[in-house]
């Protein structure tokens, strides 16, 4: 059984440069912090995701997104306003050396989740690399008790923050270029509610 670890413990893993198991407002996600380049790879090889598979990263605060040396502009802060914290991943274009810190090239996808626990957890560490906890193309952990069988066997986790089950729906990821915007994910946020926001652009 993986270790339970308390908002404290999680948080001093993390920042030690360890992969702990997290919950979201959607699913439980891998995550690592973006200070930590090798715990990020680590979240890599415990999932099996492809090296070219760029990870988004979850922040506590907007104003936390725009300092994070990508293009932040009206569009991306109008989406914040209107669905942050929620589940809308903000894809933006990005310098390579902040993108390639998470798989990426050229941008990089930012969420403040719409969870207590998560936010608190944010608070003290910083930006996280995030993903959902599963093997890559499974359906996500949405318990620890899920993370535990998937993951109990594999070594590099260093504990989970257990909060309950999560509710399962997936984040939308829209992606914002200098050509327009689209959807690359469908979820919880609507193209339609997207559109609303967007179309005054």
């Amino acid at each position: 059984m993986i270790a339970r670890l308390d908002l404290a413990r999680a948080a001093a893993a993390l920042v030690a440069g360890e992969v702990v198991a997290i919950p979201t407002d959607t699913v439980y996600g891998l995550a690592a912090s973006l200070d930590r380049p090798e715990a990020v790879a680590r979240i890599f090889a415990l999932k099996s995701r492809p090296p070219t598979t760029a990870l988004p990263v979850l922040v506590d605060d907007p104003v936390r997104a725009g300092e994070l040396g990508v293009t932040w502009d009206a569009r991306a802060a109008a989406l914040a306003d209107a669905f942050w914290p929620g589940a809308l991943t903000i894809v933006v274009p990005a310098p390579d050396d902040v993108a390639s810190r998470v798989g990426g090239r050229g941008a990089l996808g930012l969420r403040q989740p719409d969870d207590v626990t998560a936010r608190a957890l944010l608070a003290r560490t910083g930006p996280l690399a995030t993903t959902s906890a599963n093997e890559h193309g499974e359906p996500p952990c949405t318990s620890a008790e899920e993370v535990d069988a998937v993951f109990a066997i594999r070594d590099g986790l260093a504990g989970i923050l257990d909060d309950g089950p999560r509710r399962a729906t997936v984040s939308t990821v829209v992606v914002l270029d200098v050509d327009g915007w689209r959807v690359a994910r469908v979820g919880a946020v609507s193209p339609a509610a997207l559109a609303g926001v967007l179309d005054r652009y």
